[in-house]
């Protein structure tokens, strides 16, 4: 069985399950009642929701190698104008996400105060003091976009020597600039202070997750998914192609984990070591898929995570304007005033489920509403590329 003119369904099986993960870990019912494996590791530390992001990303530097091998990736004109455009359109839509969450969120803090309507909507509207520049849709577009730059412009035998170098940069970084303190004395609080300021990074975090010196790592991160790809859609049998992958899962994961003994592993500064195992996991992950849906065709199971996994991006960004939305309209509840989130979750999730169960139901719900956004796509094979 060859895959050279095929789309591998697997992929977009494992694409859709990791937005919907994504979706999933970023809105519960109660962050005080979450499950812990539904959570991110406080500092050092990995736990399931650690691995949805870096498993896109993964899946990212795959797709990457597809979409660009329609230019022969040639440093063409097309080929840059591509790639330039769709890193600027997601980076600004990280922005306007980032905008229409302080937008809401001032508005309504605005609302107890004696001011005029006008006034009110103009403070509302100029949050751009204080917005956070960075943040996941940005990380993604700025990895993305110069991982592509650099497959365009260097041989492809010299990428895993690239990856490697950068891998070992950033352990130096980490290692003399104090970077796995959780501390203002980190090189990477000290640059992203630097350079983006305290009112455009995370709120109340010490660490920006997403920041200036931990895309270095990403950016390796991405150069792996897209040299898995380039395994994957060789000339080779597709069992011979899950064998490579099986391989080189074992090979990052075991690699990982040894070096964890002087690196931890430690998502919020995309640790070298966080990079060597989440790509190990999804390419063993990928290659389950490809041997399940693709060789022994078990499909049927699929076809919920298909309709994430086609508009990957589009759910994603439909997901978080339905959250900012329902944790910033207020109605009152038993003479409190709590947003339609809270009273989801309180009085009609809880008293059924709950704390805990509750909290995930309300999860799962929500990754259904944004499923229910996107299958129309889905059936009628829409593709909306961001």
């Amino acid at each position: 069985m060859k895959t050279n003119n095929q789309r591998l369904l697997a992929l977009d099986v494992l694409r859709g399950i990791t937005i919907a993960g994504m979706i999933m870990v970023n809105n519960p019912g109660n962050w005080e009642t979450t499950y812990a494996p539904l959570k991110h590791a406080s500092w050092s530390g990995l736990t399931p929701t650690d691995l949805v992001f870096p498993f896109f990303m993964f899946i990212m530097g795959v797709s990457s190698y597809i979409s660009l091998k329609k230019f022969r990736f040639e440093c063409s004109r097309s080929a840059i104008w591509k790639i330039v455009k769709r890193t600027c359109v997601i980076f600004v839509i990280g922005l306007g996400i980032a905008w229409f969450s302080m937008f809401l969120r001032t508005w309504n803090s605005l609302a107890s105060e004696n001011v005029s309507f006008l006034s009110r909507l103009g403070q509302s509207v100029w949050t751009f003091d204080h917005i956070r520049i960075l943040g996941v849709l940005q990380r993604l577009a700025l990895s993305y976009g110069i991982a592509a730059i650099i497959v365009l412009l260097m041989k492809h035998k010299y990428i895993p020597y690239l990856i490697a170098s950068l891998l070992v940069t950033y352990i130096l970084i980490l290692v003399f600039g104090n970077g796995y303190e959780y501390s203002e004395t980190s090189v990477l609080y000290i640059v992203d202070h630097a350079i983006l300021g305290l009112n455009h990074m995370y709120a109340n975090n010490i660490i920006e997750p997403e920041g200036i010196l931990s895309t270095i790592p990403s950016i390796a991160h991405v150069l792996i998914g897209f040299s898995a790809g380039k395994w994957l859609f060789g000339e080779s049998d597709i069992r011979e192609k899950m064998l490579r992958l099986f391989l080189l899962g074992t090979v990052f994961v075991f690699s990982g984990f040894l070096l964890t003994f002087g690196l931890p592993i430690n998502k919020k500064i995309w640790s070298p070591t966080f990079v060597l195992v989440t790509c190990g996991l999804a390419s063993s992950l990928l290659a389950s898929l490809i041997w399940v849906i693709d060789v022994k065709d078990h499909k049927k199971w699929g076809h919920f995570f298909e309709a994430f996994g086609i508009n990957p991006l589009f759910m994603y960004v439909v997901a978080e304007i339905y959250s900012i939305i329902l944790e910033n309209i207020h109605i009152t509840y038993q003479g409190v005033t709590i947003s339609v989130q809270e009273f989801i979750y309180k009085a009609l999730l809880q008293p059924i489920f709950g704390d805990y169960p509750g909290s995930l139901a309300y999860a799962i719900l929500f990754v259904c509403l944004v499923w229910v956004s996107g299958y129309t796509l889905y059936k009628k094979k829409i593709y909306i590329k961001i």
